[in-house]
């Protein structure tokens, strides 16, 4: 489970998601970060990548369910095997990498 967990928060915005989700379940599909700002075309990129790979991938690990006819993502099965992880990460933030949502 520790790989799985890994690989889930390999990628910034799947990162992204699982934070997202730990504050508010559900949450839209396809968001951008806050205060991050894309042209239509990134949009898009960050679109297809989501739907095709990041989604897929959490759905897989049952970290996420993703009800793709409503573009909703909510706690999966396991999330709570990945939220300590997450919580870990929140509470010493002032010590990760910038990159860190």
């Amino acid at each position: 489970m520790l790989d799985e967990i890994m690989a889930a928060l390999a990628d910034e915005h799947r990162r992204e998601l699982l934070v997202a989700l730990s504050e508010h379940n559900p949450q839209e599909a396809v968001q951008t970060p806050e205060g991050v700002q894309l042209d239509g075309e990134q949009l898009d990129d960050l679109q297809v990548e989501l739907c095709h790979n990041h989604l897929p991938r959490l759905e897989d690990a049952g970290f996420v369910e993703w009800k793709q006819e409503q573009h909703v993502v909510v706690k999966g099965p396991k999330f709570e095997e990945i939220e300590p992880v997450l919580e870990l990460f929140e509470e010493n933030a002032d010590e990760l990498p910038v990159e860190w949502p």
